[in-house]
């Protein structure tokens, strides 16, 4: 059987598209979240696509746990009307995704302190689409994790106060819980890296700029051990875990994860539209 870049089999289970990777670097790259001053640039770090086979999860990983592959398809039926509703999101699905990660994954406790709404709008690949402020966020297009061994600490810090002392004493987990809000997902579906592929050199701290506070995310660089795969066709009524960190080593701590340009993806697919919500969850454990 043939191998790929990612270690992927060639039997028909997969895909092969472009995912961007950050090329080796000596400086810690930076992102702005919104404009910044004049003669700073957006973004910086280079990134490159590589064409990466990206097997069918459905098929080659329906297994995957959250705390072995970093990341999990859970079926997750919603009540949510109109997710651009912010009260439906606070009375609805806030609560509804609290029981599902303590039902799924066996968290103790839950709280939910931030959702993400996107809509791809802009023309161009996606690594290098930009989401402008006041309006919805574009899918992210480059190979990444939302926190770091030193963010997911500090995002509990600044978050919960006093409070995440009696967290952090015994295990906690950031997760995000992706869904998208139509289905089925034919444009900018998302990749996931099995994180048992994925070597501590591989994931590169950056600097992530907000307008009040600085936090930090991974970049991936590319290794031909890593494994990618992706659940084609997701539908509303199902859930992406993706493992944003975790202060148990012994575990999946984190899930690289890109929106990707699916070569097979129907001219007239309907634009993706998603939402992610960002779960500080704790364990008995």
């Amino acid at each position: 059987m043939e191998a790929s870049r990612s270690g992927a089999p060639a039997d028909g289970a997969a895909t092969i598209a472009e995912l961007y990777f950050l090329k080796p670097t000596d400086i810690k790259p930076v992102s702005y979240t919104f404009e910044p001053p004049p003669g700073t640039p957006r973004q910086s770090g280079e990134y490159a696509p590589l064409p990466i086979r990206i097997a069918d999860a459905r098929r080659l990983a329906a297994d995957a746990t959250i705390d072995r592959e970093g990341f999990a398809l859970v079926e997750a039926p919603t009540l949510v009307e109109d997710f651009w509703n912010e009260a439906q999101l606070r009375s609805v699905y806030y609560p509804e995704t609290e029981r599902l990660l303590k039902q799924t994954i066996g968290a103790r406790d839950v709280h939910i302190f931030d959702h993400t709404l996107r809509r791809r709008t802009n023309p161009g690949p996606l690594s290098f689409r930009r989401s402008v402020e006041g309006s919805p966020r574009e899918p992210v297009g480059r190979a990444h994790v939302d926190q770091t061994l030193v963010s997911g600490p500090q995002r509990l810090r600044e978050i919960l106060g006093e409070a995440a002392a009696s967290w952090s004493r015994r295990r906690f987990a950031i997760i995000n819980v992706w869904r998208p809000l139509f289905g089925p997902v034919e444009d900018a579906p998302l990749a996931v890296c099995d994180a048992r592929s994925v070597a501590a050199r591989d994931l590169v701290a950056c600097d992530l700029v907000f307008r009040d506070r600085l936090g930090e995310t991974y970049a991936l660089a590319f290794s031909p051990k890593q494994r990618w795969y992706y659940y084609p066709r997701m539908r509303r009524g199902e859930v992406l875990l993706l493992k944003c960190y975790d202060s148990r080593e012994d575990v999946a701590r984190f899930s690289p994860h890109t929106a990707f340009d699916d070569p097979a993806t129907p001219r007239e697919a309907r634009p993706r539209e998603s939402i992610e919500l960002r779960c500080f969850v704790a364990f008995d454990d």
